[in-house]
């Protein structure tokens, strides 16, 4: 299981770096028995407007019924589990050599810590992309208020002058 919160950080761009990076995570993954950041699905998070955000996680192979979202006591679960493929394709596989195989499916939980509750509008899954759009639900006791501020018409009484 992973948490992480949404972030606005950038991931790696710098291929020399990301190959560093998945070395050392790999290196630490063997020696602490966890499994490597690198092997979660990686994911856009985007804010449309003010309440609208929209959120992409990269899921190739997989199919709608290997993936499970799930949202309980304001924390955002994605699950991925790859079914063993029983069919012809599978026998047909066998004489076949793989050069190399980047679309490995795996079980993975990806889970966000929120802030508030969240509305989920839509999930999509189109060319091996997960798409969520939401809302954030922020309770009225959180939502700024507006205080209007009236003049007090006893304080303003206007003096009068009279002359002898």
């Amino acid at each position: 299981m992973t948490y992480r919160s949404f972030s606005l950080i950038p991931a790696w761009s710098n291929h020399l770096l990301s190959d560093r990076f998945t070395q050392m995570d790999n290196l630490f993954s063997r020696i602490t028995g966890e499994s490597p950041v690198t092997d979660m699905p990686v994911y856009n998070l985007v804010q449309k407007d003010k309440e609208n955000y929209e959120m992409t996680l990269s899921v190739p192979g997989y199919t709608p019924d290997e993936l499970d979202i799930s949202v309980l006591n304001n924390q955002l679960t994605f699950r991925g589990t790859p079914t063993p493929e029983k069919s012809r394709a599978t026998e047909d596989k066998k004489n076949v050599t793989w050069l190399h195989q980047g679309f490995k499916k795996k079980e993975f939980s990806l889970k966000f810590n929120l802030e508030n509750r969240i509305n989920i509008q839509e999930a999509i899954l189109d060319h091996g992309l997960l798409k969520l759009q939401f809302t954030y639900d922020i309770p009225e006791q959180e939502k700024p208020k507006k205080i209007k501020i009236s003049i007090d018409a006893t304080t303003h009484k206007i003096i009068e002058h009279k002359g002898n």
